[in-house]
């Protein structure tokens, strides 16, 4: 379906889209468009990264005592 699209074809699309939308609020599309890109990628990402973190600082905290020495004044 995309394959016969040229380059007169891109053109067309974008002036229909300028004129449905205006070209003043292009920028403000195109910011609200990046913005939902960046939270869709933020919230996909910290399932990665917390399994991460979560086995690198099982590893590093095995080995010590969070307890500590006993308090003598206590």
């Amino acid at each position: 379906m995309l394959q016969n699209l040229t380059g007169w074809h891109f053109l067309v699309i974008l002036v229909v889209i300028l004129l449905l939308f205006g070209a003043p609020k292009l920028p403000g599309l195109a910011r609200s468009l990046g913005q939902s890109m960046k939270i869709f990628k933020s919230e996909i990402t910290p399932d990665r990264t917390e399994s991460n973190r979560a086995g690198t600082d099982d590893s590093t905290d095995a080995g010590t005592d969070s307890s500590g020495p006993p308090n003598p004044k206590a």
